[in-house]
């Protein structure tokens, strides 16, 4: 069989040699130049059908849609071959993050998350695959931050929203049966029954700081399902990124302010097929006695941030980078990078504000990211 494709071989290297005006004979100098030319009929041979398939591929138009989901606005960005095409990947992947809020939302008394603290002190409750994913994620992340994110602080989160509203810092005596009620280590998973357990009754979970970045995480997963490979989920400061915008290296974006979310980015980032998330106080906090709390809460304190900051980290995916966001503004810059240089492919910048002025640190890969900053 060797000896039978050799022969095809050369009796097709021999036409070709005849079409392109070629003598085959031993002592020809024809010879010498196949290894010249035919490179460059290849080459040609590629270029002619890069342009033939450019010219039958229809060209991808920018669509955006916006809905409201889990507290926030989630706003999409796609690039599809047309508005039907946009328009069904859109409604379907909103359809997924809708299904997601009624599982892990802790206002709604139906709700899957919800129904898990009424059986606190119970025996296990199965819990559906996804909001399972997300505890399991949140108890690692619990664990490698050393406790400074918490999904168990929900009866303290209850607490400071209240004081968000009045203005009033929460009672002391309430605060401290709260914090009795929280710690990683009281929320038991099983993974054979994907079932959990809250030790205490009248414990609570809040995924507040992870929801959203899995929920971002699951659109962009059924939008390349839908055939839209080039797409933008942003939920509030979680932004997961597929594919490069047609003709671009990435998607630029813009890193949030630690004044406001609406003032012009001083710094952009250029991303692709990742996440990134910023956490902070710009828009969710409350002054009280001449003081500014925050909206995060440090789970071993009880007690909300106080002091501007803002973290804005670059991971993998967006339920790792809105976990690291939350986590980081707790630990702060030092204990911070040193749980950013131990996850991969994760990279943070902080912005500090104190009475000395602002300051910025940054994680070792930060430098890695192609960005345009001061």
């Amino acid at each position: 069989m060797e000896r039978a494709a050799v022969g095809k071989l050369s009796e097709e290297t021999r036409c070709l040699d005849r079409a392109m005006g070629l003598s085959w004979g031993r002592n020809k100098p024809a010879r010498r130049f196949l290894p010249i030319v035919l490179p460059w009929l290849a080459a040609i041979f590629y270029l002619l059908t890069q342009i033939h398939g450019r010219a039958l591929s229809p060209k991808l138009e920018r669509f955006e849609f916006c809905q409201g989901h889990m507290g926030t606005q989630f706003r999409m960005i796609l690039y599809a071959n047309s508005a039907a095409g946009a328009q069904a990947a859109a409604e379907t992947a909103f359809t997924r993050i809708a299904q997601l809020d009624l599982m892990m939302s802790d206002y709604l008394e139906d709700s899957e998350l919800t129904a898990v603290g009424r059986q606190a002190s119970g025996p296990p409750i199965p819990v559906c695959e996804e909001l399972f994913r997300v505890l399991k994620k949140s108890q690692v992340m619990s664990k490698r931050s050393q406790g400074a994110f918490d999904i168990t602080v929900g009866p303290v989160v209850q607490l400071w929203r209240r004081a968000r509203r009045t203005a009033e810092l929460p009672d002391p005596a309430r605060l401290s049966e709260a914090m009795a009620l929280t710690g990683h280590r009281k929320m038991h998973l099983y993974e054979q029954t994907r079932s959990v357990r809250l030790a205490q009754s009248g414990m609570r979970l809040d995924l507040g700081g992870i929801a959203k970045g899995y929920a971002a995480d699951e659109a962009i997963v059924l939008l390349k399902k839908r055939g839209i490979t080039r797409a933008l989920v942003a939920a509030g400061g979680d932004i997961v990124v597929a594919e490069a915008p047609p003709g671009t290296e990435g998607w630029v974006i813009g890193v949030a302010s630690l004044n406001s979310q609406d003032e012009p980015s001083a710094c952009h980032l250029l991303l692709r097929h990742s996440a990134v998330s910023t956490s902070g106080d710009a828009e969710q906090h409350v002054t009280i006695g001449g003081i500014r709390f925050s909206h995060i809460i440090n789970p071993k304190t009880g007690m909300a941030l106080t002091g501007r900051r803002r973290v804005t980290v670059v991971a993998r995916d967006g339920i790792t980078a809105d976990a690291l966001a939350t986590a980081l503004c707790v630990m702060g810059s030092v204990r911070g990078l040193q749980l950013i240089e131990t996850t991969s492919g994760a990279a943070a910048q902080f912005e500090e504000e104190s009475e000395t002025g602002k300051r910025t640190t940054i994680s070792r890969r930060w430098s890695a990211f192609p960005k345009s900053c001061p």
